[in-house]
């Protein structure tokens, strides 16, 4: 906790103070590197955190692409983040929250508002506008988060949604690439199932309760790993290929909290 306090004080305040400003101006200019710092503040915020990250795989780049994801913890943006240049879409509510909302507005996150049905066609404009820049997009397609144990079924109308909007952006298709996070140890050794309170944001605790247990705890290792993208073509099954990717996805999960080698794709 004490290497915490001082890391925080003397490197990511500084950081975040030089930072802040410059990625600001980069947004404003709309210039090409923009991913370029909240790749390095993930980074940092890594090493803050205690978040010791292995990837598995890489993130598919070069065409429209979105990354659909398991959801276990906040600290999952932090991971991926330093790993993958990605776009994040989060509910409303994340961009009103006290320095939250301005670090992921300056990532360029997107926003979907779940009470009201009718928002998920603007996010999917938002997202279908940002993939056909050539960026990727980053959906929690579970639709909440989970202990970490098992995936809850994906949501495929935000998927579905997106697939429209890259056919209007003048896109032939999209692919779709799962990804999969794991925490697997804790200071060293495998994470029990009653440790995983620990990592997960439960809707029994407080915000502060849990962001405190992170600041706390030991070090996490913790899995990236990105699975075998499919193309989601303007006459495909969104139904379908989204639980194809949710199966992906569970598999690597299932594997990876086994200590086990990734199943190979079919």
């Amino acid at each position: 906790m004490i290497f915490r306090i001082v890391f925080f004080l003397f490197v990511f305040v500084p950081f975040l103070i030089v930072v802040i400003p410059l990625q600001a101006i980069v947004l404003a200019l709309r210039l090409p590197f923009w991913n370029l710092l909240p790749r390095l503040f993930h980074r940092i915020g890594c090493t803050f955190l205690g978040l010791r990250v292995t990837t598995i795989g890489e993130p598919f780049t070069g065409r429209p692409t979105l990354l659909v994801s398991n959801h276990i913890s906040w600290t999952d943006i932090v991971a991926i983040g330093s790993v993958a240049d990605v776009t994040f879409v989060a509910k409303r509510e994340v961009s009103e929250w006290f320095f939250v909302g301005m670090m992921a507005n300056l990532q360029r996150t997107i926003y979907v508002d779940r009470t009201r049905r009718s928002d998920a066609g603007r996010t999917a404009q938002a997202m279908g506008r940002h993939m056909a820049g050539g960026n990727a997009v980053l959906l929690f397609a579970e639709g909440q988060s989970d202990i970490g144990t098992h995936v809850l079924p994906f949501r495929s109308a935000l998927i579905g949604a997106a697939q429209h909007a890259m056919i209007e952006a003048g896109a032939s298709d999209v692919l779709i690439q799962p990804l999969t996070i794991a925490y697997t140890k804790l200071q060293g050794l495998p994470v029990s199932r009653n440790e995983r309170s620990l990592i997960a944001w439960i809707k029994s605790k407080s915000v502060g309760q849990n962001i405190r247990e992170i600041l706390a705890g030991p070090v996490k290792d913790v899995t990236v790993a990105f699975g075998t993208p499919l193309a989601l073509n303007e006459g495909d099954n969104r139904k379908q290929v989204t639980r194809a990717a949710e199966q992906q996805v569970r598999a690597m999960l299932v594997a990876l909290n086994r200590g086990g080698a990734l199943p190979k794709p079919e």
